[in-house]
């Protein structure tokens, strides 16, 4: 038995709408402590970390910890159809989830249980970092976006004093810089200089979880894959395990 009642519709529709944007079937775990998915994307160069807590919901009800899989790209569309102070409502009956929409009316879908299993993930838990930025999530929204203007990849360097993200294409380059004591760094930490390239293509579509939490936390080194953190506290936790590029030079 599963059941959950959520009143914070943007939560719940704005974490799984980013999510689709990386992974197109994914398999949630459901016990005491809430919803969590870990998966990677079909090419192995993005893992989605994600968590949202019993907490935040109004109801949260399950008998034992179960395993489902989903279309995320239906969910997606249903969770759309939510309006502002819907309640929406989350069952499990057989193999199928049904989800409820009740206000003044009451709507209701059902999506099939996929047939599949968790596939396996890179050990993301194993990698260790050696620079480590927290920025606020609009301002790095903005440098990304900047860099996807001009390049498919960027650098983020810090040399323990400053974080800067750059991009470089054909004609034109840009580059975001901040210092320690500004506002929208809150906190940078680097034993020494650290730059990494990674792909644009994936950050644009990560940076979409900027809609969960006011701040975003990197963690990266030379040459090694990177991990981006969007934690809302007792809210939500999405994280991001992305693939650096070292094919190019630097």
């Amino acid at each position: 038995m599963f059941k959950a009642v959520i009143s914070d519709i943007n939560l719940i529709k704005d974490s799984i709408s980013t999510i689709s944007e990386l992974i197109d079937e994914g398999v949630f775990k459901i016990d005491k402590n809430g919803l969590s998915l870990i998966a990677a994307d079909r090419a192995m160069v993005a893992v989605v970390d994600f968590k949202l807590p019993a907490t935040v919901f109004d109801e949260f009800q399950v008998d034992e910890e179960k395993s489902i899989a989903l279309n995320l790209t239906n969910f997606v569309s249903i969770l759309k159809r939510a309006k502002a102070g819907d309640k929406l409502k989350l069952e499990l009956k057989d193999n199928v989830l049904e989800i409820a929409m009740e206000n003044s009316s009451k709507r209701k879908f059902t999506l099939p249980l996929l047939d599949i299993t968790q596939e396996e993930v890179p050990p993301i838990n194993q990698l260790e970092f050696k620079a480590k930025a927290t920025i606020k999530a609009d301002v790095l929204k903005e440098g990304i976006e900047d860099a996807s203007v001009v390049s498919d990849s960027v650098v983020f360097e810090t040399d323990g004093e400053k974080f800067s993200l750059k991009a470089s294409g054909d004609i034109s380059s840009t580059e975001l810089v901040l210092e320690k004591g500004n506002e929208a760094l809150v906190e940078l930490s680097s034993p020494e200089q650290i730059k990494a390239r990674y792909p644009l293509d994936y950050l644009k579509k990560m940076i979409k979880a900027s809609k969960l939490a006011d701040e975003v936390t990197i963690r990266w080194a030379k040459d090694y894959p990177m991990r981006m953190d969007f934690t809302s506290v007792d809210k939500v936790s999405m994280g991001f395990v992305l693939a650096p590029r070292v094919s190019e030079e630097e």
